[in-house]
């Protein structure tokens, strides 16, 4: 098996892939060929978390002042390596227009920087921000990064770039080939890929090397993780190495990683569910037996992980998770293959005396989907002069769009010319079919928009509720 390995191994080095990316690619691969058995976490062996503290428990402890001087040790990393392609999207996802601020159009990007400038300016702090890249996102986002007038920052590195590694074919083993466009043949290890990232970048020498002490991680797209001295002073208080956040899990997030305690090691654990036996499936989604989420927010004393990284010689020993994926993934007749990941929070198990600390919806604003896009361009939101994504009480109207002409963000806009329709007072929406909406409509209640199997028009300044376009003696 190791001479199959072999060439994944050697097609790497060929595209002048280090050491260290190889080594890690070396540790999913022997996972996924030998210990299948591990890829389970079993409900037997784990007992749920409860009574973690909440953020505003933890507010009223904070001497808010004292908390600048914790938050003045603190650098901010986003992942920033996804393309966002199940939007269709061939850039980075971060570059999506998300919506406007006194008329400019603001991407995730320039939202995050707005954050990050906004907490340098007014608390006196330094805030590094660092992007982790892939490197298909690389090019565009340093543009942007560069062309900011009000960003700067020369000492810290502003980009690492993530790795890449082969899909696999998944009846062979072997690196798959696919000439028709070769740069499918490739994929990033997930974002557990960032520990090895970094230190072969030698950003927490660096960062240590000018007095930080905290390293705060989220993803590009959750536009509500936003630096936080009262985190990072909370933090600082447990001496913990490595915290994460979670939210309260609710029925729409019953799929996702939950925390579980280790009842062997006494360890937290992220538990995919990937990793869920089937037979374990009804505990794993019972959200009252398992009641918090992963934000896949983390935050993490420097010093501990750069001991924890030089003990594995930078690549740690994570739960692989097997995406199985055609290797193009628009054609689902070509070749079938397995892209070997990782998870951020799986880490959370490699650290004795790591905690969590539950935080509001406010702090865990993923864009997934244009489902999620449709909520965020929405009314529901107003984007503040600090940069804060303020709803009333982020509990946001289940939304479905058709797929068929939803999906992908270009049908998406084409739809919505003017702007989204008005959500204050929606409980749900339903989209069907085609249907293309004029300025200033109002969707309230559960909303429905049945296919009437041609391309549909909404008129400007209607309402849609239960019976579709509400008649106009409604009220």
């Amino acid at each position: 098996m190791s001479d199959v390995f072999e060439l994944s191994a050697n097609k790497m080095h060929d595209a002048g892939m280090s050491d260290v990316a190889i080594a890690q690619f070396r540790h999913l691969y022997d996972v996924w060929r030998n210990e299948e058995a591990s890829s389970w976490i079993r409900e037997s062996s784990v007992e749920p978390l409860t009574d973690v503290p909440s953020f505003h428990d933890v507010y009223k402890t904070i001497d808010h002042d004292e908390a600048v001087g914790a938050f003045a040790k603190t650098a901010f990393l986003k992942l920033n390596g996804g393309l966002g392609t199940s939007m269709g999207l061939e850039c980075a996802k971060s570059l999506l227009p998300v919506r406007r601020h006194k008329a400019k159009q603001m991407r995730f990007i320039d939202i995050i920087l707005g954050q990050v400038v906004t907490a340098r300016t007014r608390l006196g702090v330094r805030l590094p921000l660092t992007l982790m890249n892939s490197f298909r996102t690389s090019e565009d986002t340093m543009k942007v990064l560069r062309r900011n007038r009000k960003f700067h920052q020369t000492d810290v590195p502003m980009e690492i770039v993530q790795h890449q590694e082969p899909k696999i074919v998944a009846a062979t083993g072997e690196p798959v080939s696919f000439p028709a466009n070769p740069e499918l043949e490739w994929c990033p290890p997930g974002h557990g890929d960032l520990y090895s990232t970094i230190w072969e970048s030698g950003l927490l020498d660096t960062l240590e090397s000018q007095g930080f002490k905290y390293l705060f991680i989220s993803n590009s797209d959750n536009l509500g993780a936003r630096p936080s001295r009262t985190l990072a002073q909370h933090f600082e208080n447990t001496g913990a190495p490595f915290m994460i956040e979670v939210a309260t899990r609710t029925y729409a997030d019953r799929k996702g990683g939950h925390i579980v305690r280790d009842k062997a090691t006494g360890r937290l654990m992220l538990r995919e569910m990937s990793q869920v036996h089937p037979d374990d499936k009804a505990d794993a989604q019972n959200i009252d037996k398992h009641p918090y989420f992963n934000t896949n927010s983390i935050w993490l004393r420097i010093d501990a992980l750069k001991a924890k990284l030089a003990e594995y010689g930078g690549v740690l020993p994570l739960p692989v998770i097997r995406n199985h994926k055609t290797v193009d993934p628009t054609d689902p007749s070509s070749t079938p293959v397995i892209q070997l990941e990782t998870a951020m929070g799986a880490a959370v198990s490699l650290f004795e005396g790591a905690i969590c600390v539950q935080v509001d919806r406010m702090r865990f604003l993923p864009v997934k989907t244009t489902d999620d896009l449709f909520i965020m361009r929405s009314d529901r939101f107003h984007l503040t002069d600090s940069y804060e994504m303020e709803d009333g009480n982020y509990i946001f109207p289940n939304v479905q769009l058709d797929p068929r002409y939803y999906k992908n963000i270009n049908d998406f806009d084409e739809r919505f010319p003017y702007s989204v329709p008005s959500l204050a007072a929606a409980n749900s929406v339903t989209i069907n079919g085609d249907w293309t909406f004029g300025r200033d409509v109002i969707m309230f209640s559960d909303a429905v928009l049945e296919d009437k199997g041609e391309p549909s028009y909404v008129p400007n300044g209607e309402y849609v509720g239960l019976q579709g376009i509400e008649p106009d003696d409604w009220v």
